[in-house]
């Protein structure tokens, strides 16, 4: 990690001393914009992205691309708070069946590209319904047709975007977050500040203390996946969602494993999905068992972060989903490779925010394109960031320099292209489920909507709620009793842990701050059980005796995957999510 961290730091000092703009970095913001005056190395692009994922490749892959073709010399520059020099990939988890509309756009020679590692195409789907013991094979939903598409390792994928960006001359910087947004004047985005350091848990400077540098730029694109927490900043200072009414985005938390399995047992292409078991009927959710090249099978649950329920522990769920006869007969025998966790965008079309602001956008999953009934948002993330791509390009053509850039032209294409299309024909199959009936009442508004409706009904279903909200006392519920982990095919979470390489300098601020410290022991312990140790996927959060014989709340800062989900589904919204010290977190390779 330091080697990742001290190359890159290299590369950004040989950028800066070949003639990029080195000054002074000042300006003043609170919650997330630079709140002290600071004296910084100062470098400055035409385009900056933050996030090394897709949507991010594929808008930095996109400029490059106008300018070959127009001859123009503009610069861009990527940074990724995942530490893997040339790889970009650390952070990247995705169970992921790729459709390839975005990636035919962008590189339509990719085909033919033998070091590209999109191979596997989809041969079969099924769709299951889970008993306790049984599998109840059901019709495919028309939205799940996996005709051309691809059975993928995202970090694989996402390594190879890396690398064609490279050759068009992209910068790209692993293991550098970004910290603060960076405001002019006149209050439009400049850029970003990345994050020091070198900081101890005390705040003091430690010997290798070095400052993060201010990244200028003439756009910047936030492409930082869920959740991502100068996004959520940007949304709020701008006020994205107000601006065109957005619902309430909801979430879920997917949790996967990679494991190989023996060749007897392997189906290259075959892509399965279930619902039911383990789940309860009112919590949305289900699983999904991709078979990847190389006797690997890509596997996960996911669990929307709506529940109601304190005591339910998706980490636990997705254990007693792998005890399933259908999925412990695959497993047995076989090796699980890597484990990881991240939570998604559910909203879908009505929790869309406004996409770009003074200076700037939003791009990926950073504004939520997923598109939940098709269980895909690959395609979506990397056309948004085209398109924003293309709308910069535009507007440094077009505009007077100095000014801020106006990419209002990004909003405009991407509100008439298939994304638009694709998403709003879907807008109401994810919310039908929070309608009162569960699992059942949403099967039958999805099949309704599937095979009559079809997208064109006059009505638009609202998320009434945030999945915060959602949550109810834990006096209406008994604990869950789960069962035993054999460790076998059910592991405990340190083993998962492990798989997941996750690591964090130990000796630095806690990433994870509570706005007020007591709030846990008054609210969350007596009111709700301390759901935090139950909903966190990794270990973080630990309720542990203390001298006085109460329990507090203890946050193992260093356990940390970057799932977000102690960010969403924190009762009072007290726990806030900030970047660590960069090349912090899980380092996937297969995921």
């Amino acid at each position: 990690m330091a080697a990742a961290r001290s190359t890159a730091a290299i590369a950004l000092s040989a950028r800066a001393l070949s003639g990029a703009l080195r000054g002074l970095a000042t300006a003043a913001a609170a919650d997330g914009g630079l709140a002290t005056q600071d004296t910084r190395e100062s470098m400055h692009y035409d385009l900056l992205i933050v996030g090394a994922g897709p949507a991010g490749l594929a808008a930095a892959i996109r400029f490059k691309q106008l300018c070959q073709e127009k001859g123009q010399d503009l610069s861009v520059c990527v940074i990724e708070k995942g530490a893997e020099v040339g790889k970009c990939c650390a952070h990247i988890l995705s169970g992921n069946v790729l459709q390839p509309t975005a990636l035919d756009e962008l590189l339509p020679g990719w085909r033919e590209d033998e070091e590209c590692p999109v191979k596997q195409p989809a041969t079969a789907s099924r769709f299951y319904y889970l008993t306790q013991q049984r599998a109840l094979r059901l019709p495919n939903p028309p939205q799940m047709s996996h005709k051309g598409n691809f059975v993928i390792s995202l970090s694989e994928a996402v390594r190879w975007l890396g690398s064609k960006a490279e050759e068009l001359g992209v910068e790209v910087f692993p293991g550098f977050g970004g910290a603060r947004v960076l405001y002019g004047p006149s209050g439009d985005v400049h850029g970003v500040q990345t994050n020091d350091f070198g900081v101890a848990k005390d705040g003091s400077r430690k010997d290798s203390f070095s400052p993060g540098m201010a990244l200028t730029a003439r756009a910047t694109l936030f492409a930082e996946g869920c959740r991502g927490s100068l996004s959520q900043h940007i949304m709020k200072r701008f006020q994205l969602r107000e601006q065109v009414g957005a619902q309430p985005q909801t979430y879920a938390l997917g949790l996967k494993e990679v494991w190989e399995v023996a060749p007897e047992k392997h189906v290259p292409g075959l892509v399965m999905h279930t619902i039911g078991h383990p789940l309860p009927w009112d919590v949305y959710g289900g699983s999904w068992l991709y078979h990847m090249p190389g006797n690997r099978v890509s596997m996960g649950l996911v669990v929307a972060l709506d529940y109601a329920n304190p005591y339910l522990n998706p980490y636990q769920e997705f254990q007693q989903w792998k005890r399933h006869p259908l999925i412990s007969r695959l497993l047995e025998g076989g090796t699980c490779l890597q484990y990881g966790a991240r939570t998604l965008n559910e909203g879908g079309w009505q929790s869309i925010p406004a996409l770009t602001f003074p200076g700037g956008a939003l791009v990926g999953d950073s504004a939520g394109f997923l598109n939940v009934p098709k269980i895909k948002g690959t395609h979506t993330a990397m056309k948004s960031g085209m398109l924003a791509a293309e709308a910069a390009f535009n507007a440094m053509d077009s505009q007077p320099a100095g000014a801020p850039l106006d990419l209002s032209a990004y909003e405009t294409n991407l509100r008439h292209s298939w994304i638009e299309t694709e998403l709003h024909r879907e807008r109401n199959i994810r919310p039908s489920f929070g309608l009162g009936g569960g699992l059942w009442g949403g099967l039958a508004y999805s099949a309704l909507e599937a095979y009559l409706l079809r997208g064109k009904e006059p009505w638009t279903l609202r998320h009434r709620f945030s999945d915060n909200e959602k949550l109810k006392p834990a006096s209406g519920f008994t604990p869950i009793e789960y069962p035993k982990l054999d460790n076998k095919i059910c592991f405990d979470l340190n083993t998962s842990l492990f798989r997941s390489q996750t690591n964090h300098e130990h000796d630095q601020p806690s990433h994870l701050q509570l706005l007020n410290s007591k709030l846990p022991e008054v609210l969350n312990l007596p009111v709700y059980d301390g759901p935090e140790g139950r909903y966190c996927p990794a270990g973080v959060y630990e309720w542990v005796a203390g001298d006085d014989g109460q329990r507090h709340l203890q946050i193992n800062a260093q356990n940390c995957l970057h799932c977000k989900a102690c960010d969403i589904k924190d009762p009072s919204q007290n726990i806030r999510w900030t970047v660590p010290e960069g090349g912090g977190g899980p380092n996937y390779t297969i995921m």
